[in-house]
């Protein structure tokens, strides 16, 4: 049974191979660029106050491909379930083939189970390849920029593309058992995988651990960076040292606890002080945010979290798919 999978799949297999071989040679010219010119900022602000503009220069220059090649890393499971789960039962129920392979020694429950195994597993290698490039070629971006709890980087790197692989193969196998048609199977995959990678970020992720209450005093370091890009009150615009994901934040809070902003002398500083001036002025009143945030060392946790939810979904689909194949299907 494994021999004649191969058989069946190899076109699709050596096709992905191809582009596979062509993303890892870019992959690898662009890595040596990103990590040379990391090396490069590093070694330049060593010793000097210009650190945060040169990385920040640096990340800047290099955050366009990285986020094309995270979206393009966010595709790749919902478009292996799609092209390669759902066509491998439903075009043989399509064409009628099933009828001569299930009346052979080999049971339903056999076939289906090498199906699932060797495409399955070529479909992670595709996708853990490409991350584990990806998470080498952009990993000093990623790390200059602190934004791995944002949706689309969490989603892009670590553990959690092989759960969402997974999961989508299986559930394009499963979606064309019930389909029994190709095209309408490959619609209906990307449409639920497309929905569950939507509400998983706002729905579920955001509880996987009880977040924590922060105070963040404001400096005059912070209030100009958050003045400089203009972010201050959006929830993800405020970046605390160290990348925690920022859940909700409280607005300027005098040492009182009250807002600061209709106080006479804030005003007094945002009316009279100039751009350059305008940190430290606002510094004096000893402002701070109160934040709930999931903290940067939690990273991983929530990466082995997500991992083993898409892995265990991938293992009920299978298991809904073995008791659907082992029932009479004409």
């Amino acid at each position: 049974m494994i021999w004649l999978t191969w058989r069946q799949f190899r076109v699709q297999a050596l096709v992905t191979l191809g582009a596979l071989l062509l993303l890892a040679g870019y992959l690898a010219v662009l890595g040596r660029q990103v990590h040379t010119a990391h090396a490069d900022a590093l070694a330049h602000c060593a010793g000097h106050d210009t650190c945060a503009a040169l990385l920040g220069a640096f990340a800047d220059h290099y955050r366009l491909p990285t986020e094309l090649l995270g979206y393009l890393l966010l595709a790749v499971p919902g478009i292996l379930g799609a092209f390669w789960g759902a066509p491998l039962i439903a075009r043989e129920l399509e064409n009628g083939t099933h009828r001569l392979v299930w009346n052979q020694s080999v049971t339903r429950g056999r076939w289906l189970a090498a199906k699932l195994g060797v495409v399955g597993l070529l479909s992670l290698a595709v996708t853990g390849l490409f991350s584990l490039l990806l998470g080498w070629a952009t990993g000093p971006v990623t790390a200059v920029i602190g934004n791995r709890f944002e949706p689309d980087v969490f989603a892009a790197s670590g553990l959690a593309p092989l759960g969402y692989t997974a999961f989508a193969f299986v559930l394009g196998t499963t979606a064309g058992l019930f389909c029994r048609r190709t095209v309408p199977a490959m619609a209906a995959t990307l449409l639920a995988f497309t929905v569950l990678q939507v509400a998983t970020p706002a729905l579920i992720r955001p509880h996987y651990e009880t977040p924590v209450h922060v105070s963040v005093p404001l400096t005059a370091d912070l209030i100009g960076h958050l003045t400089k890009i203009g972010t201050y009150g959006d929830i993800d615009g405020l970046r605390v040292p160290g990348g925690p994901w920022l859940v909700t934040t409280t607005p300027m809070l005098d040492p009182t606890g009250n807002p600061a902003g209709h106080a006479a002398w804030f005003q007094d500083c945002m009316n009279n002080s100039s751009f350059a001036d305008l940190p430290a002025c606002l510094a004096k009143g000893n402002l701070h945010v109160d934040i709930t945030e999931q903290p940067a060392a939690r990273y991983w946790t929530f990466q082995y979290a997500e991992t083993a939810l898409f892995t265990a979904l991938a293992a009920l689909l299978a298991a809904l798919a073995t008791w659907r194949i082992r029932r009479r299907l004409t």
